[in-house]
């Protein structure tokens, strides 16, 4: 039973270091209390430099003006780009455009019409995402912005309105990994290699959840469009970012940046570059993970198929002689000058395999502008490629030049999930600029060596480790403060759902998902249906579903979340979440925590049991106060007991208030 209590008291103190991301949240962290520092962990309020929208931002509106907001925040804070769909000419998707540019011209908002680039992209040559800021996207690969040491993370819709309206968002720190790079890259191998590399032979949901710092004294031959190819699918990798340092490499590609544009840009000029600075993590800085490859010891690697998580050396596909019908140069991956000027010089002065259909876009137009003039764009036309325009396409299986039944695909883009770029019968492999080129030559997964002399290089073993750090021992006293109408502490008997990646459909089905009458008390019982047709028998109100690794997988739902609320379920726990559903959890006021020690420590218990739904008999209690769990077994035995996030009364209000935008609408009446 939840007692509701109003308990007052200070914030506890810390006394070590922070890492880079939690140096940068601290900057953006708003209504902190004084002195207080940040962890990985906590939950705090987050007021962004900028929050970019794409094709999204007509449904980001219509939830923007549901919540009874008519203005913008701040309109310097909020970007729209339109670059998913742009070779739709349908008039239902050019009404949608229309809406948007009106909406942006309305509020002031800088906006960037279809065909002017990929919104990433436009918001590193346009200076929003910039180093050492915290710049959020309504789109998974926000990540990219890492590239160039800022904090990029995605958020979701409700998240985005939220900013709009208030300026602000809430968002848990989360556990950081360190990823170190040592030895120098070969020649040959690209910074496409190392991302593909690390998603297959780190397969196994190391870094989930977590944000990623680049380390290491291999970063320092790394190019800046390297680093960004690396940065963006840290998202495949399953992170929620992964951040460069910012070091001489990065200055001077800005100071470079500057001699080309002016110094008369808003947010690219001299002063806001003579202002970057390198911020360090402190020596005594917590990492949960610490990772470790060897450059020296990579060669080119290809993603799937249909997997990121299996990647295979170049040298072993070549021999396999994969023919191909499709080959793609596009998206925020790999599309930047460099990747198309790369591209070039395999294909310069050759012709596509007759039976290959090469695709091309830009990730900007500033970027085909740039080709266009080095002659890189014309020699890869010349070759037989097809010109797209600048923006997604293919990538996510919109416009010209999807896989059909049965093709191959070979793509220099971030995600080859099944289906994912045309029909879910064909196969789609991830490779680098210069693989797609040569591959397009030869009519089959190939390298340029062979397009040069007919042979491929052997791959050597890959060096590599991996290191578990125990969660710090915290040295903090006192307490959390506590807002009237929030639990002091969360107590309740722990329902086991044994399995991982219970998906959104398993938890509300999705034949339920559009029909908005369905009343709650209907909601409550098919809660876990799919997964378990006995689940609502099995349980009560204030029951605390305990469940295994990536809870919540799947669509975005946000019923998911609701259904578990109607069920009178007020806490989820987990050895960990989908990200899309934490986001929607604690949008609707439900509340999750991470413990994997616990459920392991039920699954050793409970193992041979074929049953889906498990009472165990163990009671948690999540003393918020003090932000630990104890778990105590059915004689009353303390069978564990932690330190939790910092869940602090920004995150607390938004609970009050029903979710964000509960809390939201009462902000706006402020």
């Amino acid at each position: 039973m939840l007692r509701f209590r109003r308990g007052f008291t200070s914030t506890r103190v810390h006394f070590r270091g922070q890492n880079l991301t939690e140096k940068i949240v601290q900057k953006y962290a708003v209504n902190l209390p004084a002195g207080k520092k940040v962890y990985s962990g906590d939950y705090v309020t987050i007021k962004p430099s900028y929050c970019m929208s794409h094709d999204n931002s007509w449904p980001v509106a219509t939830k923007f003006m549901g919540l009874g907001a008519s203005k913008v925040k701040d309109n310097k804070q909020i970007v729209c780009t339109l670059d998913h769909d742009v070779q739709n000419k349908t008039e239902k998707n050019l009404t949608k455009y229309r809406n948007i540019e009106n909406f942006a011209k309305e509020q002031g908002i800088d906006f960037y019409p279809a065909g002017r680039g990929i919104g990433h992209q436009i918001m590193i040559e346009e200076g929003y995402a910039f180093p050492s800021n915290l710049t959020v996207a309504s789109d998974s690969h926000s990540n990219t912005y890492g590239g160039i040491g800022s904090l990029g993370t995605p958020i979701v819709r409700t998240d985005a309105a939220s900013i709009w309206a208030t300026g602000q968002t809430w968002w848990q720190i989360p556990p950081v990994a360190k990823v170190e790079l040592i030895g120098n890259l070969p020649k040959g191998v690209t910074g496409k290699d190392i991302i593909v590399t690390l998603c297959g032979i780190f397969n196994n949901d190391e870094v989930l959840n977590h944000a990623i710092e680049f380390v290491g004294e291999g970063i320092n031959d790394l190019s800046i469009d390297y680093r960004l190819t690396i940065a963006n699918m840290t998202t495949e990798w399953g992170a929620l970012s992964g951040v460069f340092p910012i070091d001489e490499k990065l200055i001077k590609f800005y100071k470079d940046r500057l001699e080309k544009i002016g110094d008369s840009h808003a947010r690219i000029n001299k002063e806001t570059i003579s202002n970057l600075k390198q911020i360090e993590s402190d020596s005594d800085a917590v990492y949960a993970k610490h990772l470790t490859i060897d450059l020296s010891s990579l060669s080119p690697f290809i993603s799937g198929p249909n997997s990121v998580k299996i990647s295979n050396p170049l040298s072993d596909l070549s021999k396999q002689n994969i023919s191909i019908n499709k080959a793609y140069l596009v998206s925020c991956t790999n599309s930047r000058l460099s990747d198309i000027q790369a591209a070039a010089n395999i294909i310069k002065g050759k012709k596509v395999h007759p039976n290959v259909e090469f695709y091309v876009a830009a990730a900007s137009n500033v970027v085909q502008k740039d080709a266009e003039q080095t002659g890189a764009w014309q020699d890869i036309i010349d070759a037989g490629a097809k010109p797209l325009p600048a923006g997604c396409g293919p990538c996510i299986g919109l416009g010209t030049g999807l896989l059909k039944d049965g093709e191959v695909g070979i793509s220099a883009t971030n995600r080859n999930f099944k289906g994912r770029m045309g029909s879910k019968d064909a196969l789609a492999y991830l490779a680098s600029p210069e693989v797609v080129a040569a591959s397009a030559i030869l009519g089959k997964i190939g390298s340029p060596e062979e397009v040069k002399n007919g042979q491929t290089k052997e791959s050597p073993e890959i060096v590599k480790s991996i290191k578990i750090n125990e969660p710090p021992k915290e040295t903090a006293s006192g307490s959390v403060e506590v807002l009237q109408g929030f639990p002091q502490s969360i107590e309740g008997e722990l329902i086991l759902c044994d399995a991982d990646n219970i998906n959104t459909d398993g938890i509300y089905p999705g034949k339920y998902t559009y029909q908005d009458d369905i009343p709650k008390e209907k909601m409550a019982q098919v809660c876990m249906e799919n997964y378990d047709s006995q689940f609502y028998s099995k349980t009560k109100p204030g029951d605390i579903i305990i469940s295994g690794y990536n809870f919540g997988t799947g669509s975005s739902r946000e019923q998911a979340a609701t259904c578990i609320l109607a069920r009178g379920i007020n806490l989820v726990v987990a050895g960990s979440f989908g990200n899309i559903f934490s986001r929607n959890s604690i949008n609707n006021a439900l509340l999750t925590l991470e413990i994997p020690n616990l459920i392991n420590k039920l699954r050793e218990k409970h193992k041979g049991s074929d049953e889906l739904t498990i009472r165990t008999g163990w009671i948690l209690k999540w003393d918020v106060t003090k932000a630990t769990v104890e778990v105590k077994d059915s004689d009353g035995n303390v069978v564990l007991s932690q330190k939790v996030g910092e869940l602090g009364t920004n995150l607390q209000d938004i609970i009050v208030k029903g979710g964000l935008e509960g809390w939201v609408k009462s902000e706006l009446k402020k």
